[in-house]
């Protein structure tokens, strides 16, 4: 029900409700920002250049409130008034921009960061035991910086961060700039590929940065040094690991790929674009975590090249990224996909049918099922239209939508140009029914 007086629009996402923004779209941020480890201290300026969709007198972004705002400015002009509540910085401009018009706002803010608490667990900015991770999916990006958090609003990204001289900072793109005054060194990347704010990150913590691989893809390695021996046995494998996913999946779609190891254990690992994030777990030298290697890779093509713009479509991330691994061990010596796709068949018959793949809900849209039951998915489809057709319609599909937002319809659209027969019958069954077929 909406209050008397209030202004109610649309969700942009019914998963998510509360997050992304109507009126403009956002095509840069710039964010100078300087973080003290020790007291995990936050403070940061971030420049965002977006059109406007609209004549509005008011504009929204994404921002936790644990960060506080101190200054707001449009379009150059003096301050702008603005109010920060309930996760929503508002803001209002001095005078009307048309729509189509420029808006570029500026905002001045510091805090200590804090994860944001979700229907799954907590999201965004994490304190290490020495150090900082960002891992944001799906709507962790307000916990350190204002933002459409939405997956379908990408932008290019300018990406500066101070802090202490002993820490290595990451951030997603190329490395432009580094420079060390005494007790504190600023790095400054640039992520030129539209990229969804849920992918953006910053890695700080002890560690040191190592040169993987020289093939085609430059790959990179940031962890701790007493992690090195355990690291180049259990990742010894991505290079093969690269070429088979660029030859099954089409060109990786970024300059170079960095895996990030942290000091501390992590539950799960962590994709964003052009990194990957494992916990110390992840590597103990036995390679038990190549699985999840592969999957994170393949979230690269899959999530961050290719981003759902809604999020009932997850499985066109998930299910993607956990066919992977099949097609991994499948390339690699390992059972085959088939065999694979027949113990977890098995599975999932014996769980609960309250999963519908193409609209799981916001509850069980990480659900292991849907991971599962997503590359059992596109498993039915490679037995239906040969592995000849299956793979040119990958590298069609990842080619076509090349660092864009994608929908579950335009990937059975393309589909049905592989084959003479209807495949919705397929699409029904795996797709928009909660049995297993």
């Amino acid at each position: 029900m909406v209050k008397p007086g209030k202004f109610y629009e649309e969700p942009i996402d019914s998963y998510l409700p509360h997050v992304g923004n109507h009126g403009y779209r956002v095509s840069r941020y710039e964010l100078d920002l300087t973080y003290k480890v020790h007291g995990n201290r936050l403070s940061g300026k971030a420049s965002v250049t977006a059109v406007t969709t609209e004549i509005r007198a008011k504009f929204a972004f994404d921002l936790s409130q644990s960060l506080s705002v101190s200054k707001v400015s449009v379009n150059g002009a003096r301050p702008a008034k603005y109010t920060h509540q309930q996760g929503k910085l508002t803001i209002t401009p001095a005078h009307a921009i048309p729509a189509g018009g420029a808006l570029s706002v500026t905002v001045q803010y510091a805090g200590t960061p804090k994860p944001i608490r979700s229907l799954w667990g907590e999201v965004g900015w994490e304190e290490l035991t020495e150090g900082a991770l960002v891992a944001s999916q799906p709507n962790g990006a307000a916990s350190w910086f204002p933002c459409d958090d939405h997956p379908g609003s990408k932008a290019s990204y300018r990406i500066s961060i101070t802090t202490d001289s002993p820490y290595y900072a990451l951030a997603n793109g190329a490395l432009v700039r580094k420079q060390v005054r005494a007790s504190h060194t600023t790095w400054v990347y640039e992520q030129t590929e539209p990229m969804a704010s849920y992918l953006a990150t910053i890695q700080i913590g002890p560690y040191e940065r190592r040169h993987v691989d020289n093939g085609a893809v430059p790959m990179h390695a940031v962890l701790p040094q007493r992690l090195r021996t355990a690291f180049e046995h259990d990742f010894g494998r991505q290079p093969q690991m690269m070429e088979t996913f660029v030859r099954l999946f089409g060109p990786y779609p970024f300059e170079d790929y960095t895996v990030v190891v942290t000091d501390d254990e992590l539950e799960i690992p962590i994709e964003a674009q052009g990194i990957s994030v494992f916990g110390a777990n992840h590597c103990d030298g036995r390679r038990s975590a190549e699985r999840l290697v592969a999957h994170e890779l393949a979230h690269q093509w899959f999530g961050n090249s290719l981003t759902l713009g809604s999020w009932r479509d997850i499985w066109l991330h998930e299910g993607f990224a956990c066919y992977a691994e099949w097609l991994w061990s499948e390339n690699s010596g390992g059972p085959s996909a088939q065999e694979i796709a027949t113990q977890a068949h098995r599975n999932l018959t014996g769980l609960p049918y309250d999963v519908l793949l193409g609209d799981p809900g916001p509850e069980l849209m990480f659900d292991d099922r849907v991971y599962k039951r997503g590359a059992l998915t596109l498993h039915a489809l490679r037995t239906t239209l040969g592995d000849e057709a299956f793979f040119d319609l990958l590298r069609q599909w990842t080619a076509k939508h090349r660092h864009g937002t994608v929908t579950t319809e335009e990937f059975t659209d393309l589909a049905a140009h592989y084959t003479d027969r209807s495949l919705r019958p397929l699409w029904d069954a795996w797709l928009f029914q909660k049995a297993m077929p």
